[in-house]
């Protein structure tokens, strides 16, 4: 099976990026024009329901997801490779190391989901269950990821895209399995060198939370807060993120 993606840049430094539960292979905003494509290679890849694969059936799992990705890798002659990982594509990222930790050479995590369980209370079940078919349960998650500072116009764009470009078996597979997942296991200790970068406004991905997740999970990991964004540092401070990131896998 050939896997459609986006490539962008043309440098030896080869990186897979995997998006967000709202988001595809094109939604990354602002972010992608300061990237640095003589240094790197960013293949983007679409999740089976969504973007490009909007009519590719599957079971809508993390492990899917990877399989896919090192699928990818394979087809681009990819050996070694870095990995980005948005919210829910964080915890896809730490499935792809899973599965094949020789071959990951970094991972950054944005606002990463951690490795573990993600529990929701009845209300959160109700949330984010429901969002699958419901636009303004997607509408409530976006405002309060960003810190419910983002403006009206911004949220119907990004919940009218989400609708768009997924359907709603794959969004409402993909939670459940992201949710429920425990990868703890497989991947604490790993010595994989990595860097999250949290939103400062960001109201359930915290810092906090990610140093008592990420931070103990990974020997080598380090943290940065973005000011003046939330969950989706792409749109919110795009040049502070392509220069946190790539200063990270440069060096």
């Amino acid at each position: 099976m050939t896997i459609p993606h986006r490539l962008t840049g043309t440098g030896d430094h080869h990186v897979l990026v995997l998006h967000d539960w709202f988001g595809t292979s094109a939604g990354w905003g602002p972010f992608l024009d300061y990237l640095d494509g003589t240094a790197f290679s960013y293949a983007f890849l679409d999740y089976r329901g969504y973007g490009e694969r909007k009519d590719v059936t599957g079971a809508y799992t993390l492990a899917e997801i990877a399989a896919d990705a090192l699928a990818l890798v394979d087809q681009l002659g990819w050996d070694r490779f870095s990995l980005v990982g948005h919210s829910m594509g964080g915890k896809a990222a730490q499935q792809v190391l899973a599965e094949a930790p020789l071959r990951v050479r970094k991972l950054v995590g944005l606002a990463p989901v951690p490795a573990g369980a993600y529990p929701l209370d009845a209300v959160g079940e109700t949330l984010f269950y429901g969002a699958a078919e419901d636009r303004e349960k997607r509408y409530a998650i976006l405002d309060l990821v960003t810190g419910q500072r983002a403006g009206r116009v911004w949220l119907d764009r990004m919940v009218d895209q989400s609708l768009r470009l997924s359907n709603p078996e794959a969004f409402g597979g993909y939670v459940r399995d992201w949710t429920t997942a425990d990868l703890e296991r497989r991947i604490s200790g790993n010595p994989v060198p990595v860097k999250v970068i949290v939103g400062e406004h960001d109201l359930a991905l915290t810092a906090d939370v990610m140093r008592g997740t990420w931070l103990e999970h990974y020997p080598n990991a380090e943290l940065e807060e973005l000011g003046g964004s939330g969950h989706y540092p792409m749109y919110e401070a795009p040049v502070a993120l392509a220069s946190s990131l790539e200063s990270f896998l440069h060096n």
